[in-house]
């Protein structure tokens, strides 16, 4: 069971997320293991600004930046400009309702 930020990181070692997991999770698990396409495919249709967030993140990661303004501006959140991983695990702590590992 994946309950804070360091047990996601340690599901990573698995072949597919762990059970349990919100989809919006699931789909940033399936970008952490290097598949966009499928984390976009979960994602995108998924409603609320936490998924919309995830999103913005993925258009970021992916290079469009435009894209991912227009994400950003729908989960009522500022442009991120820090490194990618570090906003990868500001997302994941805030999806598990934590603020760190």
């Amino acid at each position: 069971m994946v309950v804070s930020v360091t047990d996601f990181k340690h599901s990573l070692a698995g072949d597919a997320p762990a059970a349990g997991l919100s989809p919006v999770l699931a789909g940033l698990w399936w970008l952490a293991k290097g598949d966009w396409d499928r984390a976009h495919r979960i994602i995108q249709d998924e409603p609320g600004r936490e998924a919309a967030w995830a999103h913005a993140h993925l258009h970021r990661v992916e290079g469009d930046l435009g894209n991912a303004g227009y994400w950003y501006r729908q989960a009522g959140q500022k442009v991120a400009t820090d490194a990618l991983d570090i906003e990868f695990e500001r997302i994941i702590s805030a999806l598990m309702g934590s603020s760190g590992p």
